[in-house]
């Protein structure tokens, strides 16, 4: 667990407000709300040879698996993250558009405001990497309510890298 310590010795749990999304095809900026999904998982394998005089099977670890990435955006002006959206599920795309995406967890309480967070273990970024959009949803629209306008992009990967 991150953690951030506050002058007195005493260590706090770092919050997830605040956060930094890059993508390695995109040269813009896009503010992100919320991004979530990332995780993986191994599958596990049974099996139990022939001779074995236990009836129980033998469990080794399988494929690694990733679920999709969702990302939640408000309106951007630049428009390079949405030229990478419309890259990826456009009908007429040539090879898919795939790109490295790294998400910082970001120290509030570091003095500057965008110091990736380092702890014990080191630097707070998950990156995912030959990522490209699988789906994207435009916001829901409404003109009765005064809600901001939410786009999603979500984003399937091949691997997940937690560097130190």
């Amino acid at each position: 667990m991150a953690t951030y310590e506050n002058g007195s010795g005493l260590f706090y749990p770092l919050t997830k407000m605040n956060f930094l999304v890059t993508v390695d095809a995109v040269s813009g900026t896009a503010a992100f709300t919320e991004v979530s999904g990332v995780e993986a998982s191994v599958d596990v394998v049974e099996f139990r040879q022939g001779n074995s005089h236990s009836l129980a099977p033998v469990k080794v670890p399988g494929l690694v698996r990733h679920g999709n990435v969702t990302l939640k955006m408000g309106y951007t002006i630049d428009n390079a993250f949405k030229k990478w959206i419309q890259d990826c599920v456009s009908e007429t795309r040539g090879e898919m558009p795939r790109s490295k995406v790294s998400i910082e967890l970001i120290d509030i309480n570091a003095g500057a405001p965008s110091t990736p967070v380092t702890s014990i273990s080191g630097t707070r970024v998950w990156v995912l990497t030959n990522a490209w959009v699988t789906k994207y949803t435009a916001p829901d629209l409404n003109s009765t309510a005064s809600e901001v306008a939410i786009e999603s992009v979500e984003i399937a990967y091949e691997e997940l890298v937690i560097p130190n």
